[in-house]
Order: structure tokens, then sequence, then C-alpha cells
């Protein structure tokens, strides 16, 4: 699968001939293959692609990209060569080059060694990504089974005296054991009064009988991510534990009943908000409802207070209101969605209600 027909597509409306990609994300999106890093770049025309890497990708890079001539670099053939080679073939007078990921330096080091304009152009390939096409989402679901499987598994192994290093670890291996190609981020395992650090790292604290655990993890499949948070009780819960639960998974339904295509993300983050501010817990909610989805963890679009944008059918968002009592507790439930035309579907299947272990 690549997108080079898309980004080609866009070119013309934003009065560009080519569009440079150098951010790994993007140049995984255009072209379906992924080396780490700077080590590689892709260069989409109107008429023509190009992707251009080092000895060390050239035969795994022949084997995977497709609809783009390959051309190494190397020795006395640099990026800056190569692509002004393939500058003056297609005779391209207006470059987009990605700004939002291209350091001062290299910006400089393409000004003086390419022979056309280079034009900021980041937001091509960010609008492009805000909206998944079918392939794209049967990918996401699938990396969501694998986070969930590992899930199910993990469920076993949460008891009394193991540690939050301990099931993050466990997670981790499971994740790569199910299919998974790395992680989607270092996952996040915390307990108890440590469940008040929305990101906190797990650490040698041991999990006690009475407690929350909240988990908080993801892995990438065929380049894509999946996201889920689940906090579960070990041995019992309070009625304070279990108000809070209650609350969040509440706001959680509110915000995904509100998700469809034309919906603002601050319409979406305010149902679910004004549910846990109508609990009293407003103060403790600081973070948005959402963030986009997709080759990259965060990405556009996002389901928070600042986004006043109409959502995209396609997007795909994370869903995940959380409360935070610092020094005591807390708790986050998370899925994705898919936006629709008419609501949007949840990729995630794994159970929400409060589960005591």
């Amino acid at each position: 699968m690549n997108h080079f027909k898309q980004i080609a597509a866009a070119l013309e409306s934003r009065g560009l001939d080519a569009m440079l990609l150098s951010c790994e994300a993007n140049r995984f999106y255009a072209s379906g293959f992924h080396s780490s890093g700077t080590d590689g770049m892709a260069l989409v025309t109107r008429k023509k692609n190009y992707y251009f890497t080092d000895s060390r990708y050239t035969e795994a890079a022949g084997r995977a990209v497709q609809d783009a001539e390959l051309r190494e670099v190397g020795p006395g053939k640099g990026y800056s060569t190569r692509l002004k080679e393939a500058i003056e073939e297609q005779s391209i007078e207006k470059m987009g080059f990605e700004d939002a990921y291209m350091t001062v330096q290299d910006y400089k080091t393409c000004r003086k060694a390419l022979p056309c304009q280079l034009v900021p152009a980041a937001e091509l390939l960010s609008e492009l990504r805000r909206v998944k096409d079918r392939e794209e989402l049967e990918i996401m679901t699938a990396t969501q089974r694998i986070a969930e499987r590992a899930l199910e598994d993990i469920l076993k192994e949460i008891r009394p005296g193991v540690t939050e290093r301990e099931i993050a670890a466990r997670l981790q291996y499971l994740m790569l054991h199910y299919g998974a190609e790395n992680m989607s981020f270092d996952p996040i395992v915390v307990s108890g009064p440590n469940g008040s650090l929305p990101h906190g790292v797990p650490s040698e604290k041991e999990i006690r009988y009475g407690e929350f655990v909240t988990m908080d993890f993801g892995c990438i499949y065929r380049g894509y991510c999946s996201d889920m948070t689940r906090t579960v009780a070990v041995g019992s819960a309070t009625e304070e534990m279990r108000t809070v639960y209650e609350t969040v998974l509440t706001a959680q339904q509110a915000g995904i009943a509100a998700a469809r295509a034309g919906v603002t993300g601050k319409e979406v983050d305010a149902a679910a908000r004004e549910v846990i501010e109508a609990a009293g817990y407003g103060k403790y909610f600081g973070h948005g409802f959402g963030h986009g989805v997709g080759v990259e963890i965060h990405e556009a679009p996002t389901a928070s207070s600042a986004n006043d944008r109409p959502l995209p059918a396609g997007a795909v968002i994370s869903a995940e209101p959380g409360i935070y009592l610092p020094g005591k507790l807390g708790v986050r439930i998370e899925d994705v969605i898919a936006i629709t035309e008419d609501g949007c579907e949840n990729l995630t299947r794994a159970p929400k209600e409060l589960l005591i272990l």
C-alpha cells in the first residue's frame, strides 16, 4: 500500500510541481516502506515518483516500494545530488517541503544545492493523513486486535506483589508475540497513587490489594499504531473508586456519542467534559478527549478544546477521558474510533465495565 497518487493529486491545488518527503512517518505514508530516521527521502511529482536511500536499504526498498523509481545514494552521489538530478529531469520549479519537520540546517543545504523554489507545505501531508482509507482502517483494526489479545492475557497476571514494570514488560512481549512490529509508545502502567500521573512511568512499585491499575499501551503493525487504556481494580474497589470509574466511563460514552463527521473536535471534547464537570471532577481532567492515531501515535485531528475544525469522515481518534486525584488514584478509559458521516465506528472491542481482579 502506498499513497503516491493521493499526494500527486494534491500538488496542483497548492501550486506545487513536487513534494519532498524527508520525515520518517511521511516517507512511510507515501511509499509503504519504513526506514529509520533520516535514512531515506521520497520525491513526488505530478508525473513520476522517486525514492532515495543508501545501500543498507536498497534491496529491501526494491522489494517494497512500488510506483516509484528507486535511486541509491552514496559517496559522490548524496541526497542533494540525486534530488537535483530528479528536479532537472522533471523541470520542477516549485517544490514543497515539510517545514514542520525539516531542520534549519537541512533547509539551508537544500536551498543552496537545489535549482528550485522551496515552498513550506507540511500541511499537505497532514491533511491527507487526517482521513484514512478502507485499507488503512482494516490494518488499524488488526493492530488493535493484537493489543487486545495482550490485554486478555495480562489480566491473568495482575495480582498483589507484581510490579508495574513487570506488567509493562509483559505487555510488550505479548504484543510482539501476537504479531506486533514494535510498540506505538512505551507502555504506561501505574497503580494506586501513581495512577494520578496521566503519563506516569512504570516503576518497581508493587501492585497492592484494593488499588486501581491503569494500563495505556499500543503497538505498531504494518506501519500503523493502536492505542488503548484500561483501568482495573485489584481485589476490591471502594465507593469512591467506583464513582470515579463510572464517571469516566459515562464521559467517554458521551464523547463517543457526539463524534461524527462535521462536528468539531471541541464539541466532542465538551460532551465528555460536561459529564466530568457535573460530577464535580472537572479540575481533575486536564487533557483533551482524544488525538488522531495513524502512522504516528499522535497526529491530526484532535478532539480537544483547541480544535474548532470539523472532524472529517475517515478520521481516527482516541476517546480517552480521565480523572486524576493527586496522590490518591486515577482512572482513564481509552478506545479508538473511526469517524463516519452518521456517527463513528469503535475499533476497540475490549470490555469496559469495571473489572475487579
